[in-house]
């Protein structure tokens, strides 16, 4: 699922990629072409972003370059929900080897990042480096401020309830670094995210707390100016088209969240539930030590119990480690796409009130604006990038929810077919008592 040499895509739009600069980034981008709206926004959804090619062959375009050389980046953007083979890669990162450091000031936990590429960007072959969470932290704050018209994955929460969860603990370490992994894979995959200027200091540079130190860039200052802009006008109305996707995330992180709440409830019964049938057990086995014939079917009975309990640990774990943490992502991706769609109905505020002013004027000045026609590109390359990213997060969501809920019925048939294992074995210690008398 990752990026190598791309080709551009026919585009439908009056200018070609290589034509019309990315005003926001300094970089190539193409116009989006608006979808058909229908009443419902799940069947706009899968219109606009699924059956329907996007015209922007690579999602957009990073800030600061041209558009990525690199034919796994198209194959990314068509394959998503196939297994790209190994040798089509050119970016491999892994996140492992959690290390606790006990400072005088602080305890933190430190991660093993390797990165492995053949790009020309990277002068050797292979890095190794550590970094915390709060690295990865500045490294989404980065793309977020350098690629605004882009979808950024989100983070593991990093606050937790001190008393409640132990932050230090092997399951909790091991969950976030999961968590951590998968967020840089989500980028690796990304045709423009990955090969963004920060994010290729994050795999290589062995002290990052220099470039943290650097000033903000250009296009934080742009977003700042755009909302400065619009700070007192009320956008008319989005397109019919991003209408219907605001309401389906919102419908969407409702859902995703009840969901949540109702499988932590259920987690935590089933542990409840876990610890009486670990004292349950034993009782049938002390109980056998006063009977005579029962005591083989009383034994029976316990070690049933206990194989019970044992496949039920197991199915909780699942769920806490492989369930959970997939909800909790995608209902935080939600809020990263709402982000990206609020900035988007900002430049297009700036858009509709320059147009105000150029129509208050219009018999002094009857050509329209620079600044118009390029507020105008930048909304554009705006909705073709989100475009772009929503369809690569529709194919990753079908994708990631189609395995975990395969994972899900795959893991609540096993326990179920132990437990009726572990109960099916004591009918013959039954019966051979009763055939006895």
């Amino acid at each position: 699922m990752s990026g190598g040499p791309p080709k551009a895509l026919p585009s439908t739009g009056p200018h070609s990629l290589r034509d019309m600069p990315h005003p926001l980034a300094g970089s190539s981008s193409e116009e989006a072409v608006g979808g058909d709206s229908t009443p419902s926004p799940d069947l706009l959804m899968a219109r606009s972003f699924g059956d329907k090619d996007l015209i922007l062959p690579n999602g957009g375009t990073p800030a600061g370059t041209s558009s990525p050389a690199s034919s796994s980046s198209l194959l990314n953007r068509l394959q998503l929900d196939d297994d790209i083979d190994g040798e089509t890669r050119d970016l491999f990162v892994t996140v492992d080897d959690p290390k606790k450091h006990v400072c005088t000031m602080e305890t933190y936990i430190t991660y093993r990042i390797t990165t492995k590429s053949t790009r020309v960007e990277f002068d050797l072959p292979e890095y190794s480096v550590r970094r915390r969470y709060q690295d990865f932290d500045w490294l989404r704050n980065k793309l977020e401020e350098s690629q605004p018209t882009h979808l950024i994955p989100p983070l593991p929460e990093k606050f937790v309830v001190k008393g409640v969860v132990d932050r230090f603990s092997e399951e909790f370490v091991e969950t976030r670094r999961k968590a951590l992994d998968k967020f840089l894979k989500r980028i690796t995959d990304h045709p423009v995210l990955s090969f963004n200027e920060h994010f290729h200091v994050f795999l290589t540079a062995k002290d990052l707390n220099a470039y943290k130190k650097q000033g903000m860039a250009l296009l934080t200052r742009v977003g700042e100016s755009v909302k400065h802009v619009t700070g007192g006008y009320k956008l008319r109305s989005r397109p019919l088209e991003f209408a219907a996707v605001g309401e389906y995330l919102d419908t969407f992180a409702l859902k995703l969240g009840t969901i949540d709440r109702i499988a932590q409830r259920i987690i935590k019964e089933e542990i409840e539930y876990l610890v009486e049938l670990r004292e349950y057990g034993p009782v049938y086995s002390t109980w056998s030590a006063l009977e005579g014939e029962l005591a083989e079917p009383l034994e029976g009975v316990s070690a049933c119990i206990g194989n019970c309990s044992a496949a039920l640990e197991e199915l909780t774990d699942d769920m806490t480690e492989d369930f959970l943490p997939v909800l909790r992502e995608y209902i935080l991706y939600s809020d990263s796409m709402k982000s990206v769609l609020k900035k988007r109905d900002q430049v297009q505020a700036e858009y509709e009130a320059k147009l105000e002013a150029v129509a208050v004027r219009k018999e002094e000045r009857p050509k329209v604006p620079a600044d118009v026609e390029k507020c105008q590109d930048r909304m554009e390359c705006f909705n073709a990038d989100l475009k772009a990213d929503m369809e690569r997060w529709q194919n990753n969501k079908r994708q990631d929810f189609r395995q975990l809920l395969m994972g899900m019925a795959d893991k609540n048939i096993h326990y179920y077919e132990k437990c009726l294992m572990a109960w099916e074995s004591i009918i013959p210690l039954l019966q051979e008592k009763q055939e006895a008398k």
